[in-house]
């Protein structure tokens, strides 16, 4: 029995259907919806774009035919009404695009009770992947810093007596040409160590960047002139197209200088003195264009350029592979110079990719016009 003191409950307003699908479509995780029958019954914005589809209405169709291209997706939905329980929290790579999605599964149940649907719930982890990786490369750099700064010592100083030796035998067996090709070679086996040594302090040193405006041409006409200057050029043709439009980007100059010049120098030892090495540059802002999306949402205004070789390019087995730390192809490679340049460029929150093909090579370097960290 209500008493005077009593008041009524609040009427509550009925939510729209309006107010349904704005909630779904404005969910910053992807949302795939599905009948029992295993056709779409809705998909908002963020689902398209992690499935890569043209933005449009996709509900009633059957599953297979929209997600065709994505199998990945369609194994972890397929059996979803059959199985005694369903994940909570789980990862894929999806293939297709290669893109890490962790996901959620639910059942959809009618008011009496009845299964009438499934929901997968999803969002983007690539960047997440990326940045966990790039914190475990630091803590194990951590660690190997320090004994390789300790070896490094230890290894330099012999170094630097055997080439002070072999220098005072050349010096006292001017005539005797045995002995000084030998002198020779020991000069220079000690110094290539010497170099080895040096791209293994540079490799686990943090890198510290000193950020100014910097004009991209600038940086690649330095690293052109110092490739030129550490490798052989032969005749090779080196064509660069930068246009004037190209905006400043907020960089350390010095360290994109090192990283374009390990590039050309890559490209001038795979060509082995002959065909086209092309270095291009354009400003993308849109994710369609190439812009670097950090968040997984919205793009941020980067500068993408392009080293091209001509070359014979790079097995599709080693892609992989090829940023790895002393992972190399070449007989005296110390196998941490692209090592090196991935590390600088993640240092500007930018990334580096790699596309080979028949006849030729090219390396995708993306920076932000101005990193969210300066």
């Amino acid at each position: 029995m209500r008493t005077a003191t009593d008041s009524p409950s609040p009427a509550r307003a009925p939510v729209s259907a309006e107010f349904f699908r704005c909630l779904v479509a404005n969910m910053r995780s992807g949302v795939l919806a599905i009948d029992r029958a295993g056709a779409v019954v809705l998909m908002n914005e963020e689902a398209l774009r992690l499935f890569r589809l043209p933005v449009g209405d996709y509900s009633g169709q059957r599953l297979e035919a929209v997600l065709g291209e994505h199998p990945d997706v369609l194994r972890v939905l397929s059996g979803v009404f059959d199985r005694p329980t369903l994940p909570s929290r789980a990862e894929i790579r999806m293939k297709s695009t290669d893109t890490v999605v962790g996901y959620s599964l639910s059942l959809v149940q009618s008011e009496s009770g009845e299964v009438i649907g499934a929901t997968m719930f999803f969002k983007d982890l690539t960047y997440v992947e990326q940045m966990e990786e790039r914190e475990r490369l630091r803590d194990r750099l951590a660690a190997v810093g320090e004994m390789a700064a300790v070896m490094a010592h230890e290894i330099k100083n012999p170094l630097a007596g055997i080439e002070v030796l072999a220098g005072l035998v050349r010096r006292k067996t001017p005539d005797n040409p045995d002995a000084q090709a030998l002198v020779a070679d020991i000069i220079s086996e000690a110094k290539m160590a010497n170099a080895i040594v040096q791209q293994v302090l540079d490799f686990v040193r943090p890198v510290r960047l000193q950020v100014e405006h910097t004009r991209v041409a600038d940086a690649i006409q330095s690293a052109l002139a110092l490739a030129e200057s550490q490798s052989r050029r032969g005749n090779a043709v080196v064509r660069v197209a930068l246009p004037d439009s190209l905006p400043p980007i907020r960089a350390d100059q010095n360290q994109l200088t090192q990283v374009f010049a390990n590039l050309v120098i890559n490209a001038f030892q795979a060509l082995e003195g002959k065909g086209e090495v092309r270095i291009e540059a354009r400003e993308a802002l849109t994710a369609e264009d190439g812009a670097l999306v950090p968040d997984t949402q919205h793009a941020v205004p980067s500068v993408v350029i392009d080293v091209i070789d001509t070359g014979p390019g790079i097995p599709a087995d080693r892609v992989e592979k090829i940023f790895q730390p002393f992972f190399t192809t070449k007989p005296q490679g110390s196998g941490l110079g692209l090592a090196i340049v991935r590390k600088i460029v993640d240092a500007h929150e930018g990334r580096i990719d790699l596309a080979p093909g028949e006849g030729g090579t090219r390396f995708r370097v993306t920076l932000p016009i101005a990193p969210a960290s300066h």
